[in-house]
């Protein structure tokens, strides 16, 4: 692979990063998230973002963190919706399975022209969503707004629609998959274990509820039901 591909996938991956950080929390996104997000130091965080905003893709704040300018969004959006595309292909007509399509849909993203995009767009019938439930950005980059909260934030004997599960992983998806927690299912909170303890929730059809450990949960986004 090329240096320059390999430094235009680089860019890709933070911008998509930074947008995806910015969809749940007001920005600038601080550098300490982004490099958590990443897996790298926060020095080398800082030095990508210096690249980034000598191009005009962001804008950063020392101390407070970095933004997406206008085109930088553009570009983060474009990125996601193929993404997201790739992996609606995989798994709808594919078949491929749920928890695996994430890392191949991060390889297919940086190598697809925007006519195999809207072509890809048009045969799914412009899905909305991934199989995460995460929101699939529209030709124009514009996603409806966020109206989730994080599961952490239920009360105990809150019900409500499981809606996404953000930073797909495989194993968190299979160990999420293998205890019914899928996009468009009931759940309900039925206790929280003292001194930062597990959460126990229910699945709408299973007989036990399921205990989910706080990073777990603070990962699994729902719409409380009545």
């Amino acid at each position: 692979m090329s240096a320059i591909s390999i430094t235009s996938e680089s860019t890709e991956m933070y911008l998509k990063s930074i947008a995806e950080l910015e969809m749940l929390a007001t920005p600038p996104v601080a550098i300490s998230h982004l490099a958590q997000r990443l897996g790298v130091s926060s020095p080398s965080v800082l030095e990508m973002v210096k690249r980034l905003a000598a191009q005009n893709l962001v804008t950063h704040t020392p101390y407070k963190g970095v933004s997406l300018t206008d085109s930088g969004r553009r570009r983060a959006m474009a990125v996601l919706r193929r993404h997201r595309l790739w992996e609606r292909f995989l798994v709808d007509t594919l078949q491929l399975p749920w928890e695996s399509v994430h890392d191949y849909a991060c390889q297919l993203e940086h190598a697809t022209a925007p006519a195999v995009t809207d072509a890809l767009a048009a045969f799914l019938d412009n899905p909305t969503t991934c199989p995460h439930g995460n929101p699939i950005p529209d030709a124009a980059g514009a996603v409806p707004p966020n109206r989730t909260i994080p599961l952490l934030e239920l009360a105990v004997g809150q019900s409500a629609r499981l809606e996404n599960i953000i930073y797909e992983e495989a194993i968190l998806l299979e160990y999420l998959a293998r205890r019914g927690f899928l996009p468009g299912v009931q759940l309900t909170l039925e206790d929280i274990a003292p001194y930062q303890g597990p959460l126990m929730v229910r699945v709408s059809g299973f007989d036990h509820p399921a205990a989910l450990g706080r990073e777990i949960a603070a990962r699994i986004f729902v719409v409380p039901t009545e």
